[in-house]
């Protein structure tokens, strides 16, 4: 039940429960998106398993994020279980047998995998307003923060580069201001309270060096099979929005990295987004059009993005309408949005006269779905009740010390497991204000040095406002004085010519600092 080119996904049956006809997903449309949505429990995490395994059999490498730690079995051999073989059976599968496949642990923490990490300049301010969910005077002045640091050559690498560039900006407001448009130190201290609430929340984990390469995902093993990178997201999933960011940013990258290849055999790399509903609950318009710009585009880069959802519903219709390839578990109709979503995804499958979608989807058992994918020309096949395939790595989670073992055969082992913290803004702005500090002490040391030397020194003495020189001049007058028979002055004289020596000194020096004040401002 194997065909080249194509991955088998299960068999279909008849209304009487017979096995009607093998499903495949064809490699050749697998750039063209897909959908995996269904109720909690009812096999949506073995259908990403069973596609993974598919696209990394057939070369092509994966990229996925694991919410539970289920899909971490992946990297182990399957192991002979009950249900398994039963299954297998059920479906005419005789060609089932277990296998193992190459795998990359990544964690944004570094506790279950490598260390993967972006820069802040990377991440680029529509990104990174909505990981703070910024209003929009807010996202204004983080658009203007990029602006200065790429004018003045200021790598923003981590937070502590945007932190100690916003302390720039709000210090400088005012004259910022003036170039490029109003600048409310407000918002600069929202935004700083903002990054202080994301670093608390792990964060400053995530910005930072060395960078993740696109490349590093995008690899093969020596087998011939796709690397399939495995995102663990159990402990990242308690900040959803980070979460649903970083996936976005991702795929922005390889939107932004990857050359065009049109419509190849088979595609350059499978994108799985778990919990995709994370990535549009209270969206703005502009980061939704930027998603769906970026499926509709991205499929020509030769890359396929799969959304894994509890309902289709989470999944805004523009973006909905490029996805081609799905399977659809059960959901439940309790409520009047839960019966809209059954209704939702009947009608967005091409009929199958033999039954009711909508009555169908209730009634779905566990590892069973409707699956229609893309066939000839790029249509979509009429909608089949398919039962899943087994998998053929382990169903469940590996051990801490099986993970270990994995990571210690990595291909990127010791590349992202250790810090790099190069010269960036923050370096550069310390050094500046350093630099400015030490320049406006030197002043101030020059100016008081002036200030005193100029009232010590005896070349400001003005003519008749006394000085160190007129106790002299008036000695050689009296010596003169007297050897001319110059008579003595009277008590009156002398007391009265004193009053006025003291009071001329007096004026003559108060003259004096007024000169040297205007000489200082």
């Amino acid at each position: 039940m194997i065909e080249d080119g194509k991955i088998f996904i299960g068999a279909s049956r008849n209304p009487d429960d017979s096995i009607n006809k093998p499903e495949y997903l064809d490699l050749k449309f697998g750039n063209r998106h897909g959908l995996v949505t269904g109720a909690t429990g009812t096999g949506k995490t073995v259908t990403l398993q069973v596609l993974a395994e598919g696209f990394s059999r057939a070369g092509v490498p994966v990229f996925a994020a694991d919410i539970k730690g289920d899909l971490s079995g992946i990297a182990a051999r399957g192991e002979p279980k009950d249900f398994l073989t039963k299954r297998a059976e059920q479906i005419g599968f005789a060609d089932y047998e277990f296998d193992l496949f190459p795998v990359i642990f990544w964690d944004l923490f570094g506790q279950k995998g490598h260390r993967v990490r972006t820069t802040v300049a990377e991440m680029g301010p529509l990104l990174l307003a909505r990981l703070i969910d910024a209003s929009e005077p807010q996202e204004g002045v983080i658009n203007i923060a990029f602006k200065i640091a790429d004018e003045a050559g200021l790598p923003l690498l981590d937070l502590k580069d945007f932190t100690s560039l916003l302390n720039y900006i709000g210090e400088n407001a005012s004259a910022l201001s003036n170039q490029y448009g109003l600048i409310s130190k407000a918002s600069v201290g929202s935004i700083q309270r903002a990054l202080l609430v994301l670093e608390q929340q792990g964060a400053e984990h995530f910005f930072g060096e060395p960078a993740l390469k696109i490349t590093d995902i995008m690899r093969t093993s020596n087998s011939g099979y796709g690397q399939i990178s495995v995102l663990a997201a159990d402990k990242l999933m308690m900040n959803p929005r980070l979460y649903a960011t970083f996936l976005l940013w991702l795929l922005s990258e390889l939107f932004e990295e990857l050359p065009e290849v049109g419509d190849p055999d088979k595609p350059k790399l499978v994108f799985f987004f778990d919990e995709a509903h994370l990535l549009f609950n209270d969206a703005p318009k502009v980061l939704v059009e930027r998603v769906e710009q970026v499926v509709r585009l991205i499929r020509s880069k030769g890359v396929g993005v799969y959304f894994v959802t509890q309902n289709p519903l989470d999944v805004p219709e523009t973006v909905l309408a490029q996805l081609g390839n799905r399977a659809q578990h059960a959901l439940r109709a309790y409520s009047p949005r839960e019966q809209k979503a059954v209704k939702t995804a009947a009608e967005t499958f091409r009929p199958n006269p033999a039954f009711d979608c909508a009555t169908v989807i209730t009634n779905l058992g566990t590892g069973e779905a409707l699956v229609s994918t893309l066939e000839a020309k790029g249509a979509p096949s009429i909608v089949e009740r398919t039962l899943i395939r087994p998998p053929s790595g382990r169903v469940g989670p590996l051990t801490d010390g099986e993970r270990q073992q994995v990571m210690d055969k990595s291909p990127v082992l010791g590349i992202y497991d250790e810090d790099l913290d190069r010269e960036s803004a923050f370096e550069m702005l310390t050094a500046r204000a350093r630099k400015a500090a030490e320049a406006d002490a030197a002043k101030r040391a020059q100016e008081e040095a002036a200030e005193q030397s100029g009232s010590t020194t005896s070349g400001w003495n003005l003519p008749g406002f006394g000085g160190g020189n007129d106790d002299n001049q008036q000695g050689r007058g009296q010596s003169r004085g007297r050897s001319s028979g110059y008579q003595r002055e009277t008590v009156v004289e002398a007391a009265m010519k004193s009053v006025a020596r003291t009071v001329a000194t007096q004026v003559g020096r108060a003259l004096v600092r007024g000169i040297l004040g205007s000489l200082k401002r």
